[in-house]
């Protein structure tokens, strides 16, 4: 029997792809469909698009504890994707208020906040003032332990669109024409992931008990790759070679004082990446699980395929 599965955030960037997979999976899935949303027609309509498909929106907000009660007791899984970069919105420890609700509600077998990024469990060295990201995440996971509700923690690593199609420069999104800049040496390794294979590797673990209780981590073995090979990769796609140029981590880090705050939360997230390489320094041990071992009919999309839609 399949988990009834309720996805928090359901109209987001990931939300939205986490529906799909749920519903392509055969889980009955429920959306919150909250008040908030007043006059944003776009929202709505993917909410309705959802509704078409198959899934069932649940009226709930977060300043209405009673009601995040109701809409948890009607599933046996909580997913939740709220935004945690800065650029967007950061709503982070809202999902405070859903552990109180899940807590009370008594039923949940799994809920899977939302991190989707690096494991944050290992970025307590993290510089300011980035580091808030791994702060709140440890937070919710402090409360979401002290409560014993079952969980999964999903740790992503780059999502593809941020960081594949432009060859991870700062500040854009698409593959430079003529220059391209490269992070010290270039060949730290990082691991990059299409943001639909997160949402069905994610929707794979909620009724497996071999993540139960433990970090899932998406390392596609085909996409852990340095930068320099990304950039081969493009290079080689598109026939044309890019002019390179190297940053010491030096003067990647000296301009961090003077520019905005989602600036220096983003300067801070990529030095941690490509100078360091925080993603594939270490081993996951017995806490944690590696996606595609887990699931090896997840046919994941390689980053010379991904490419191919910047051409």
């Amino acid at each position: 029997m399949k988990s009834k599965v309720l996805v928090v955030g359901g109209t987001g960037y990931l939300g939205k792809r986490m529906v799909k997979a749920c519903l392509e999976e055969g889980h009955e899935t429920y959306v919150i469909q909250r008040p908030e949303i007043g006059l944003d027609v776009e929202k709505l309509q993917i909410l309705q698009s959802f509704k078409r498909q198959g899934a069932r929106l649940v009226p709930a907000s977060f300043s209405d504890h009673r009601s995040l009660v109701d809409a948890v007791k009607m599933v046996d899984v909580v997913i939740c994707t709220m935004s945690g970069v800065h650029f967007r919105s950061h709503n982070l420890l809202v999902q405070l208020k859903l552990v109180e609700a899940i807590k009370e509600a008594g039923n949940v077998k799994r809920f899977l906040p939302s991190e989707f990024g690096m494991d944050p469990a290992l970025m307590g060295h993290a510089m300011e003032p980035g580091r808030v990201t791994f702060d709140e995440k440890m937070k919710v996971r402090k409360a979401i332990e002290d409560a014993n509700i079952p969980y999964t923690y999903v740790s992503a690593n780059c999502f593809a669109a941020y960081f594949a199609g432009n060859l991870s420069q700062m500040g854009t999104l698409l593959p430079p024409t003529d220059k391209v800049l490269i992070y010290g040496n270039g060949n730290v390794k990082a691991v990059y992931v299409d943001e639909d294979d997160v949402a069905r590797y994610t929707i794979k673990t909620i009724d497996d008990p071999r993540t139960l209780n433990k970090t899932l981590y998406l390392r596609p073995p085909e996409n852990i790759l340095t930068q320099r090979e990304l950039i081969h990769k493009w290079e080689t796609l598109s026939g044309k070679q890019l002019e390179k140029s190297t940053i010491s981590e030096q003067h990647f880090l000296s301009p961090i004082r003077d520019l905005d705050y989602a600036q220096q939360v983003g300067i801070g997230h990529f030095y941690h990446i490509f100078y360091e390489g925080c993603l594939t320094n270490f081993e996951i041990g017995d806490k944690g699980e590696e996606a595609s071992e887990l699931y090896p009919e997840v046919n994941y999309t390689r980053m010379d395929e991904y490419l191919k839609i910047y051409l």
